[in-house]
């Protein structure tokens, strides 16, 4: 019996054995296989580097048309959601970036960078659909560029149309790359070849990589190009073109991305796209790619053969600059470029030697002149009068970043001359000159109601876009009818921005230097020096005065005793005479006095004081849109109507007229 019992009891231990060493081995076979699964995971997000869910809804550029009446808000705002609801629909569909719908007067369209995931596309679009509904709220038309994707919409079928609005390219800011010299070299052999490649491949898209090989380092570029689906391989073609000479400049700033409504162009030395959307290119190209295989062939000489490239690229660099000076016109598709580099001696040429017969204004920066330069256009050239160290190591950056301002109601910076006597910059020609000439010069009482009507609102959508709507937030700091210039229809367009921070640190607004725009300083500004949006605020709301009036801001100041402009219209408006400070060169069949009564009301609103009770740009917008009366709380009147004689008293004041053209005044520029 004892025997059985040990036998049994034997037994039992080495089935304990067994399936404890079988638990053992189980679970060490479950340890083997959690590890190779965490392994192949492993394995498989490294080699998807950079399909970190991302919808890439940095804002690039977004612009507003014309407003909508608010007895339409309703239906536009149902066919508004129907339409980009249908697009939202299209992209949540695998291996769709391009989608397009209407819903009776809203037609809309939108596209997606190829490489982004469905949903990261999605995501972009839901960003950008937001950001059109909160910064064009009922606007007839709107468009947005995300680093990501584009939207648009118009109240009119424009899917075929082929406009190359809103070009400009987007430099990042004092990012440069370590490498210049062979980083340019590659960037500048690797656009190009987009641009040749883009329109024949697949959905006309395109992203590459590029090594970059320099002495004892290598880098990588990474770029994209991309068009529309609705516009043919030529119109592609010449679309990237445009696109291209947008950022060709940029290095050796390490991202640059070209704003297009039609195309897509960037560069960076960070990977912004996953490496499985890498597309050959080179078979597309003349010669099979022949740049990539002199990459290749570069990766293989020694160090000596780097240096000679270097130097030889230096070389080829400077004698192309000196052609390119040489050249002095713009070219390109309109004057869709980017910033022209031209040459002190063709400025010069063009303006008769600066001559007086040319010069058609002068300000507190320099003087500017009438130019016709070698290809027949007429342009504005502006001799900077600055002092300053500044000027000569941050001209072309500050240049770079204010000629990427586009809006229909701001002048447009052409390009620049940095080399010479003086620094010049060059704009767009404005015939009709400044607006203060049509208020109290030689063309006092040609201008109608509709026409002063359409500058007010259209000052008003400019300021908005430099405060709200651009990358970077742009204070201007000196808003007056002598810097808002006139086009051939007599739409505004506002001028003398930009340069601030080439000044002396220790120059202010309040310098005498600036005499003669002392009206239109906010109280706050003159006498704490505190500066926000709603300086230029103030500066409106006067500027709007004298455009019904027809009166400077300081006519009435000149005898002792007399009150400003701002100071009439607020006595005026306190005994509810307001109507009496309309332009009686006016036709009163032009306008309605209940209209022009709303709009000196949103004028002296403007002027409030505290600051925080004066609207934003944006919100002028929607007043002066608005039908009816405006239904807030009365304005509160502005310290400086109390405080006017001190403040002259304090700051030295003129009463000189102000100067028409495009001269360069104070402007400030904050971060968002």
């Amino acid at each position: 019996m004892k025997d059985n019992v040990k036998a049994i009891i034997h037994s039992f231990i080495q089935i304990s054995c067994f399936i404890d060493q079988s638990q053992a081995r189980m679970r060490l076979r479950i340890k083997r296989r959690v590890m190779q699964v965490l392994m192949i995971s492993l394995v498989f997000m490294l080699t998807l580097r950079g399909v970190v869910t991302d919808p890439q809804t940095k804002l690039l550029n977004q612009e507003c048309s014309q407003f909508k009446t608010p007895d339409t808000l309703s239906n536009f705002n149902s066919n508004f959601n129907k339409t980009f609801g249908d697009i939202r629909s299209q992209l949540r569909s695998s291996d769709v970036h391009f989608a397009t719908s209407f819903s009776l007067d809203v037609f809309g369209m939108a596209q997606c960078r190829n490489y982004l995931s469905t949903a990261d596309c999605v995501a972009c679009v839901d960003a950008g659909v937001s950001q059109m509904a909160r910064s064009c709220p009922a606007y007839d038309g709107a468009h947005v560029v995300f680093e990501g994707c584009f939207l648009r919409y118009e109240a009119h079928n424009f899917f075929n149309e082929l406009t190359f609005q809103d070009n400009s390219g987007v430099c990042s800011i004092n990012r440069s790359v370590s490498q210049a010299a062979a980083f340019n070299q590659v960037v500048e052999g690797l656009l190009p070849d987009l641009v040749a490649a883009t329109p024949k491949m697949n959905k006309a898209f395109a992203a590459t990589t590029r090594q970059v090989f320099d002495v004892g380092a290598t880098a990588t570029v990474y770029a994209v190009a991309q068009c529309i689906e609705t516009i043919s391989k030529s119109d592609c073609q010449s679309c990237l073109t445009i696109a291209y000479n947008n950022i060709q400049n940029c290095p050796p700033e390490a991202d640059g991305s070209a704003i297009n409504m039609r195309c897509f162009m960037r560069y960076s030395n960070t990977s912004f796209f996953p490496d499985n959307q890498i597309t050959n290119i080179a078979p597309y190209l003349k010669g099979g790619g022949s740049s990539m295989k002199t990459g290749i062939i570069g990766a293989v000489v020694g160090g000596l053969s780097c240096l000679l490239l270097i130097l030889s690229f230096f070389l080829w660099k400077r004698l192309r600059m000196s052609k390119e000076a040489g050249r002095g016109d713009i070219s390109g598709i309109n004057g869709l470029q980017g910033p022209q580099i031209y040459s002190y001696r063709d400025l010069k040429a063009a303006t008769k030697d600066f001559s007086l017969e040319y010069k058609v204004g002068e300000g507190g920066f320099g003087d500017v002149y009438k130019g016709i330069i070698k290809n027949g256009d007429i342009v504005a050239v502006k001799k900077l009068a600055i002092i300053s160290a500044r000027i000569n190591t941050e001209f072309e950056s500050e240049v770079r970043l204010i000629s990427n301002v586009h809006h229909r109601n701001i002048i447009r910076l052409l390009g620049c001359s940095a080399k010479g006597p003086e620094k010049l910059l060059v704009y767009e020609y404005m015939e009709n000159g400044s607006l203060d000439t049509f208020l109290y010069g030689d063309k006092r009482g040609t201008l109608t109601w509709k026409q002063r009507a359409d500058i007010i609102l259209g000052t008003a959508r400019g300021l908005t876009y430099i405060h709200e709507q651009f990358h970077v937030c742009i204070i201007h700091r000196d808003i007056k009818s002598s810097n808002i210039l006139l086009d051939d229809d007599f739409q505004p367009k506002i001028a003398d921005f930009g340069l601030a921070r080439l000044l002396p640190n220790d120059q202010t607004h309040l310098s005498t230097r600036f005499a003669g725009t002392l009206g239109y300083i906010a109280p706050e500004y003159a006498i704490h020096g505190h500066l926000s949006e709603k300086v230029d605020t103030y500066a409106y709301g006067v500027m709007v005065l004298e455009i019904i009036s027809g009166q400077r801001c300081s006519d009435m100041t000149n005898e002792p005793g007399k009150e400003s402009l701002l100071q009439y219209a607020w006595k005026l408006y306190e005994n509810d005479m307001h109507s009496e400070l309309i332009d009686e060169t006016l036709d009163p069949s032009e306008y309605e006095v209940e209209n022009v009564k709303k709009i000196i009301e949103i004028a002296l609103k403007c002027t409030q004081s505290p600051v925080s009770i004066r609207p934003t740009m944006s919100e002028v917008v929607v007043l002066l849109v608005k039908e009816g009366s405006v239904e807030q709380k009365a304005p509160s009147k502005p310290s400086l109507v109390q405080l006017d004689q001190n403040v002259i008293a304090g700051v030295s004041a003129s009463t000189e007229p102000s100067v028409s053209g495009a001269s360069l005044t104070f402007t400030d520029f904050k971060g968002r």
